[in-house]
């Protein structure tokens, strides 16, 4: 993946941000997430998407169709839970 311009990546950012995604199958390099249900926090000039898999750290995914697929926001609300994350002000993980 090439290094994106300026408007490219702000291209990229009103694209995946605040969306519900999937890693796809077939990237060995992603496959400790298959399965789980993350959040797009942002998408930094790299062109890489940060990614909240609620379970206290963000990850940075290629911010592409071809690693990433978008979860519809009813089926994500039962398997990504928000309150288990870091971001939070007191996570519930931590008691």
């Amino acid at each position: 993946m090439r290094f994106p311009t300026y408007d490219e990546a702000e291209s990229l950012k009103r694209t995946w941000t605040d969306k519900y995604v999937r890693v796809k199958p077939g990237h060995a390099e992603y496959e400790r997430f298959a399965g789980k249900v993350g959040r797009v926090v942002t998408v930094n000039y790299g062109g890489k998407a940060i990614v909240d898999f609620a379970d206290g750290a963000w990850y940075d995914v290629p911010a592409s169709d071809v690693y990433l697929e978008v979860v519809p926001d009813d089926e994500a609300k039962g398997q990504y839970d928000a309150t288990v994350n870091s971001a939070q002000k007191l996570p519930a993980r931590q008691g």
